[in-house]
């Protein structure tokens, strides 16, 4: 399976139609057709369900546009990490990162270390632990930003200077807001909003102690923007962490007590031979911490 019949497949994928991802493969369309055919010989599936004017991507089709996605984009890492232009610092750095204030922290280094290597680029990919933890290992992400607990045994990291402080996110409207702080009782008869993260959920659990089972758990969500809508639109309360000026006006938060903080760490794999450009960026943070 060659990375060319790969970017060929892709392209037909985006257009839905094999005439015009040829003119813009600058081939000619019967060697873009037999192509296709032979990747789909090769992996023993059909990838398209093919009409007069369209191809639409089978379930499995959709699978490998996934994986070949991944697969173009490592490729032109590694490309970028070998290249040098004279003797500057270049290349890209992909870094995963959860919802955390720390964000913030790591955007002022990014900030600082492109002012000294502006040829250096980064690449941002948001997602929850999991799903960072998972492309960090398939070499998709040279580092992620994590929030608490996490299994760290198979990385090396930087612990973030700034915790991240648990609360509720309400409707300006709800009987809570007014209140310095809530309780586990303040909540045990609220509609929540919870996170999916099992570990976060346990450490929640503990915090909530006896009134864990008196909660009513109305949704759980992977990131706070779309929970912030379903706020918005009175499904119930979120539990979060306090991220400040991305709520707006109409929303509330109001932090628990007993307080209930998390850290956050900046990881990478251990033993992994690192691009120049990766190297650098972390002796920076680890300077600037």
């Amino acid at each position: 399976m060659e990375l060319r019949v790969l970017k060929y497949f892709l392209m037909v994928a985006r257009e839905e139609n094999i005439t015009k991802a040829a003119a813009l493969l600058h081939i000619t369309q019967p060697t873009l057709s037999r192509q296709l055919m032979q990747l789909e010989e090769e992996l023993g599936v059909k990838l398209f369900r093919r009409s007069k004017h369209s191809n639409i991507l089978t379930e499995d089709g959709m699978l490998l546009k996934r994986r070949a996605q991944e697969l173009v984009s490592l490729s032109n890492k590694t490309i970028q990490e070998l290249s040098h232009k004279d003797t500057m610092l270049s290349g890209e750095i992909a870094i995963g990162c959860g919802e955390t204030k720390s964000m913030s922290f790591i955007s002022d280094r990014i900030r600082d270390f492109r002012q000294l290597h502006h040829l250096v680029q980064f690449s941002i990919h948001s997602a929850i632990a999991d799903d960072i933890k998972e492309r960090i290992e398939r070499g998709i992400l040279d580092m992620g930003l994590l929030t608490e607990p996490v299994d760290i045994g198979k990385y090396e990291f930087i612990r973030m200077p700034q915790k991240e402080q648990w609360g509720i996110l309400t409707r300006r409207d709800s009987e809570l807001v007014g209140k310095e702080y809530v309780t586990p009782e303040d909540l045990a008869d609220v509609p929540l909003l919870m996170v999916k993260r099992e570990l976060v959920k346990n450490e929640l659990s503990s915090w909530f102690g006896d009134y864990y089972e008196r909660l009513q758990i109305a949704a759980t969500y992977n990131l706070i923007i779309n929970a912030a809508a379903m706020v918005k639109s009175g499904i119930g309360a979120a539990l979060c962490f306090n991220l400040g000026a991305i709520y707006d006006d109409e929303l509330c938060f109001i932090p628990l007590e007993p307080a209930l903080k998390t850290g956050s760490v900046l990881v990478w794999k251990k033993n992994q031979t690192m691009g120049e450009a990766v190297t650098h960026f972390i002796l920076s943070v680890k300077n600037a911490i």
